[in-house]
Formats: C-alpha cells, structure tokens, sequence
C-alpha cells in the first residue's frame, strides 16, 4: 500500500527516505502532512526545544525487601515504619490496588 518516499529536509537540504513503515505508522496515528525534516535535524531541533535539559538523576537508596528479603534499591529513604518492595514484589501488589 505504501511505498519509500525521497524526501528534502527543509532545514539541511539533504534528501532521506520516508520509509513505507513510517508512513504506514504516521497515518495510523492520525498525521496528515510528511516530514519536513530528515530525522537527524529532528532529534537536533526536539533536544534544541527542551533545552538541552535533561533531567537530573534520581538519587537511589538501598533497602531490603519487606516480602521478598531481596536487596533492593528505592528511590526514597526508607525510615523503617512502612514496608518497603522490590520491583518484582511491588507491581502486583500496585495493579490489585487500581
């Protein structure tokens, strides 16, 4: 149904391809125009928007899993008067929650 297209960055003027498969996804997501720019150019211009910021590391602390025993890292300070999980203890116990 979809064929690789040429296409001409409007912002370094080299030509890429719009793949078929990108295109297939791009009507799949609703998208009516092309490209405009070569993927290159837009990573560069969605990092440009951010900033340049990315965001800082999450400072991890060690626990001991309160199911399991398994050591663990959380990203909070365990203080000893809540239970604490490790990922593979915590996600069944957080979907039976919702």
């Amino acid at each position: 149904m979809y064929n690789d297209k040429t296409l001409t960055c409007k912002e370094c003027g080299r030509e890429f391809t719009f793949s078929a498969s990108e295109q297939e996804f791009y009507a799949e997501k609703g998208f009516t125009n092309e490209p405009g720019r070569c993927p290159e150019c837009r990573a560069a211009r969605k990092a440009q928007t951010r900033g340049g910021y990315s965001r800082p590391q999450r400072e991890m602390y060690a626990a001991v899993c309160s199911a399991c025993g398994k050591e663990t890292t959380v990203p909070f300070q365990p203080t000893g008067d809540k239970p604490v999980y490790c990922r593979d203890c915590y996600q069944p116990r957080s979907r039976n929650n919702w």
